[in-house]
């Protein structure tokens, strides 16, 4: 990866419903531009992101979505309300931070959950996009959130069961994600506390299909784990807040922009049928499927992604 670089700017950009989403520059000021959609939702946009990009070639943009990282209100609050929360808040988001930063076109890198949000950003504002390289691709359908909250449980079968006794008796055999979304909204400091380790113990079960697999160290962090529960499961809930196989469906709309679409074939959690099923959808788009890799930027995914905003870094 490329050198470690700070920032030269960044700020808190009011995006309305009482939403200060913060956000940084790093990299060539006269640059490529590129923004960075992070996972989740509620991820974060992380240092390691800016080292994706030739800092000497790229004009990168990093942003907290709402109610995460920097940005706040901070979603670890209970109190937070997170019906301005949705998919096309964020996509306005972006659009209200191009237009703050005076950028005509930029490339979109996305993953997992970003992945989502920059398929649904390019979809609605096709002319703004100049590439979009996406790893770990999802659309956040429900048949893809039914897969990970229940079918996968066919993978892991005890930490799956851990999962669904997490909920009430009453609640096992329904909306998974809709069940701890509701326990996240408990009176009950010690209730929210509870769901919030379960909901994060299973996510980092299901991206679990490698050798060597890591548990990811901030969901240590109770703020973090409670911020990242809570906006999850507000998404997942509500199947990214579009209409079933919205993505897929419009994807004529990407005609014209070029893509890369990175995905390993060993992440069970999300199929590789899905990046296989846009690709046919998006002729411009490139599906590479790393044999050894999983969910996540490990096992030659992190390579590829580097190599496509390479080759993408001198287009215009």
């Amino acid at each position: 990866m490329y050198e470690a670089v700070q920032p030269y700017a960044h700020g808190m950009l009011d995006v309305g419903d009482g939403q200060l989403v913060y956000w940084e520059t790093c990299g060539n000021p006269a640059g490529k531009p590129a923004v960075v959609l992070h996972g989740g939702p509620g991820s974060g946009a992380t240092p390691s992101w800016r080292r994706y990009f030739d800092p000497a070639r790229y004009r990168v943009v990093l942003f907290d979505q709402r109610g995460c990282g920097r940005s706040r209100p901070h979603a670890a609050d209970p109190a937070v309300d997170l019906s301005a929360n949705t998919t096309d808040h964020l996509v306005a988001d972006i659009e209200r931070l191009r237009e703050h930063l005076g950028v005509n076109r930029w490339l979109v890198l996305g993953a997992s959950w970003g992945s989502t949000l920059g398929l649904a950003y390019a979809e609605a504002h096709p002319a703004r996009v100049s590439e979009l390289v996406l790893f770990s691709v999802v659309t956040t359908s429900r048949r893809e959130v039914e897969w990970i909250t229940r079918e996968m449980g066919r993978i892991f079968p005890a930490e799956w069961a851990r999962f669904r006794d997490g909920v009430p008796p009453a609640d096992r055999d329904g909306d998974l994600a809709d069940a701890y979304a509701r326990l996240l909204a408990d009176p009950e400091p010690a209730v929210r506390e509870r769901a919030a380790r379960d909901w994060c113990a299973w996510e980092d079960t299901h991206v679990g299909t490698i050798p060597g697999h890591r548990p990811d160290p901030r969901y240590t962090d109770p703020v973090f784990r409670m911020a990242f529960a809570r906006l999850v499961t507000h998404y997942w809930r509500h199947a990214a807040f579009l209409a079933d196989g919205q993505l897929l469906r419009e994807a004529g709309r990407l005609a014209g922009i070029p893509g890369v679409l990175l995905h390993g074939r060993l992440d069970i959690s999300s199929p590789p049928e899905i990046p296989w099923r846009l690709a046919q959808a998006w002729p411009d788009a490139r599906l590479e499927l790393l044999d050894a890799a999983g969910h996540g930027s490990g096992h030659g995914i992190g390579e590829r992604v580097l190599a496509a905003l390479d080759e993408f870094a001198g287009r215009r």
